[in-house]
């Protein structure tokens, strides 16, 4: 962006004759300044905190459905920490994080009786 004000402020002042070394960006305004709205220093960093903070309460949601049928020992803890990651982030998409920590909760309580009735943590479909 220096270089192109730089050489912005060159052609300008050789167009008009002075002398672009006598007052560089003196006078001179830039007109691709004027397009860009202005941003406020804290103003990136929320967005990219709530982008991140919503994508945590999607995976959680995912996570928490796909451990319903697999490895819900594993997805389930992911699906809630997951969950709770975005709902402490301040997320907003509040009612996904709490479909996924309520989906990891529901994972653990379906290990827990594939474990009491099996004595396995595996599905056994045919019989």
């Amino acid at each position: 962006m220096t270089l192109t004000l730089l050489d912005r402020t060159r052609c300008t002042d050789e167009a008009t004759g002075k002398d672009a070394d006598a007052s560089p960006g003196k006078g001179v305004v830039d007109p691709g300044a004027a397009l860009e709205p202005e941003k406020s220093p804290g103003s990136a960093p929320r967005r990219a905190a709530g982008r991140e903070a919503d994508g945590l309460a999607v995976a959680s949601f995912v996570l928490g459905l796909v451990g319903l049928l697999v490895f819900n020992i594993v997805l389930g803890p992911m699906a809630i920490v997951m969950a709770l990651l975005a709902l402490t982030r301040r997320t907003r998409r509040r009612g996904r994080a709490f479909l996924g920590l309520a989906l990891g909760v529901a994972d653990l309580v379906v290990l827990a009786a594939l474990v009491t009735a099996n004595g396995t943590v595996a599905w056994s479909i045919g019989g």
